[in-house]
């Protein structure tokens, strides 16, 4: 009968010690995850921004010295990421392509321009700026139009400012949800261990030396699901390197050792935390309160 109840009580503290670590695991899981979020959102909305074209196309009249000196000066800008040249027959190849027949059969010339195809830099992106650059470049009376999706710019600017702050908010939120939830596992935890608590403080042992193994004991499991989320996150890091490889989101190894280590941190130190009141009010309690 007595090996049967310690069974019961081995197989009740291990579900106990689980559901410690999995709340923690969880938690800081999740927690890391916003966490390189909210470090990599410039560099994914930089790599959006770099996305949008701008097509600069020229008149007939344009020679190639023309054409190729305003490619040299392109290279030579601060603002330019990258740029492309598209000749018209090249232009009418594609068109070609698209639509299936060859338009310049039955039109018997080529309408279509020579052009650059654009792509500025993020910090460029912008209405002030986009508008400066292509003041700029209609200086060049060789010129003929500038084509970029201006509503575009403006959204995309927008947006970004708004879920940088949602963002921001809902790490915040998930973050206090994190130490409540680890604090009512390890409260449970130690709700179960209360006579023991009771009997060691009635046979003399101060408050430091009953908390001590307590403590110790949480933040092993604290470390544990902390470890786990880690290789956790790792592992998403990797997935996302992989399959999104233009981000370059392992290239930035200072900032993701920080987040690392601050998961862990933050594992020690909610365990602690929650171990230490939650010891402490039960070290506090009357005998007859623990019933």
């Amino acid at each position: 009968m007595a090996s049967s109840y310690e069974k019961y009580q081995k197989r009740r503290l291990i579900s106990s010690y689980f559901s410690v670590v999995l709340s923690v695991f969880l938690v800081l899981f999740l927690l890391g995850v916003l966490g390189l979020f909210v470090i990599n959102s410039k560099k994914l909305s930089d790599d959006f921004k770099e996305q949008i074209p701008m097509s600069v196309y020229f008149k007939d009249v344009a020679s190639d010295s023309v054409l190729k000196n305003f490619g040299k000066k392109l290279k030579e800008s601060t603002f330019v990421k990258t740029d492309t040249f598209v000749s018209k027959e090249t232009a009418a190849s594609k068109h070609k392509d698209i639509i299936g027949e060859d338009f310049m059969q039955f039109l018997g010339f080529n309408p279509l321009q020579n052009s650059y195809d654009i792509h500025l830099k993020a910090d460029y992106v912008v209405a002030d700026s986009i508008k400066k650059i292509e003041q700029e470049f209609k200086q060049n009376k060789m010129i003929s139009d500038i084509v970029y999706d201006k509503h575009l710019v403006d959204l995309v600017n927008d947006n970004i400012k708004k879920i940088t702050f949602w963002i921001l908010v809902i790490t915040g939120f998930l973050a206090l949800i994190a130490v409540l939830l680890i604090n009512s596992s390890m409260r449970l935890s130690i709700y179960s261990n209360r006579f023991i608590i009771k009997t060691m403080q009635m046979v003399g042992a101060t408050k430091s030396f009953i908390r001590k193994p307590f403590i110790w004991r949480s933040i092993k499991l604290g470390i544990i699901g902390a470890v786990l989320a880690i290789i956790a996150i790792v592992a998403v890091l990797f997935y996302i390197d992989s399959n999104f490889p233009k981000l370059n989101i392992l290239e930035d190894k200072f900032m993701i050792g920080a987040v690392l280590l601050s998961v862990l941190f933050l594992g020690i130190l909610i365990s602690w935390f929650s171990t230490f009141f939650a010891t402490q009010k039960f070290l506090n309690l009357r005998t007859d309160d623990l019933y």
